[in-house]
């Protein structure tokens, strides 16, 4: 039986606009809570080293005013560690991150971080989060997350997402060959970066994933349709597909 298909909605370039102006608006926490009405199952934010779009303050205030799940993403830092269990949030989601980059530009490397992620790992899962690490769809880095002890993965879709033709069908099974294998090994399967109403379908087939997270598409989108409406359009495809 194929398992239900949850929607984590990403409201972090909420903030990336708030920011390019300053002052309060518009506020990610109340995107947050609308999601919620529209039908997200979860909200994911990234708190940055740079805190380049949410802040602290953000973190704390999803922390009390959300009735949904909260996945905090973050870089394995001592920093980051100390503010998730500060706030220990539903959902950890540990992240590879560049001062330089616009975005994340790839799954973390759990297999070379072994050492630096296996503490981390155990703290977080101590404090009461569910823990899941950000990998490329690649057998050693699902050997890796379960040597850790890592409940969940999210394989990286953004190389999926970016190439056409033979080249895309290579990389889904490549993402469809790694759910598998995760899911063999009890580990649960989450995918994201980079999806789109066009892109969505083949990921939301994957059987075994059982959580997508969505953010700037569905944020850029909101400006031409709405927020609720661009969630409930996803929403609409990834059902559709599952």
């Amino acid at each position: 039986m194929t398992q239900p298909l949850r929607l984590g909605v990403n409201i972090d370039h909420v903030a990336t606009v708030r920011n390019a102006r300053g002052g309060a608006y518009p506020d990610p926490v109340r995107a947050a809570l609308l999601a919620a009405a529209a039908g997200a199952d979860g909200i994911t934010a990234h708190l940055r080293e740079d805190r380049r779009h949410i802040t602290d303050d953000d973190i704390a205030r999803l922390s009390a005013e959300l009735t949904i799940p909260l996945n905090l993403e973050m870089a394995a830092t001592d920093e980051m560690l100390a503010i998730a269990l500060k706030h220990r949030p539903h959902a950890v989601c540990i992240v590879p991150e560049k001062r330089e980059e616009r975005t994340t530009e790839g799954g973390i490397d759990a297999a070379g971080l072994h050492d630096r992620l296996k503490p981390m790992v155990s703290e977080l899962k101590a404090a009461g989060s569910r823990v899941s690490l950000f990998i490329e769809p690649d057998a050693r880095q699902i050997d890796a997350a379960l040597r850790l002890g890592a409940p969940v993965v999210e394989l990286h879709t953004g190389r999926y997402c970016e190439l056409d033709g033979p080249d895309r069908a290579e990389e889904l099974r490549r993402l469809s060959d790694a759910a598998a294998l995760a899911a063999k090994n009890g580990i649960e399967v989450h995918a994201g970066h980079g999806l789109t109403f066009d892109n969505v379908a083949p990921i939301a087939a994957i059987p075994q994933v059982v959580e997508l997270n969505i953010g700037h598409f569905l944020i850029g989108e909101a400006i031409f349709i709405g927020l609720e409406e661009s969630i409930r359009r996803m929403r609409a495809a990834m059902d559709v597909a599952r």
